[in-house]
């Protein structure tokens, strides 16, 4: 579930994998997304949110 956080707006980030002979290849890490339904100016909308920010969320929410 590759994509962007609705809420912090952590994307995809960029680097390379280095191999034993140190050659360089592109590669991406992305952020660990989920579709959530969360109420967003009392309406419910479903939204894809970062697992950080569900932590958060669910810690502001008790």
């Amino acid at each position: 579930m590759a994509g962007k956080c609705d809420v912090c707006g952590k994307g995809p980030q960029f680097g390379h994998n280095v191999s034993h002979s140190k050659r360089r290849t592109n590669r991406m890490w992305h952020p660990n997304t989920h579709k959530k339904k969360l109420s967003v100016n009392g309406v419910a909308k479903r939204v894809s949110v970062c697992t950080r920010c569900i932590r958060t969320i669910n810690k502001h929410a008790a």
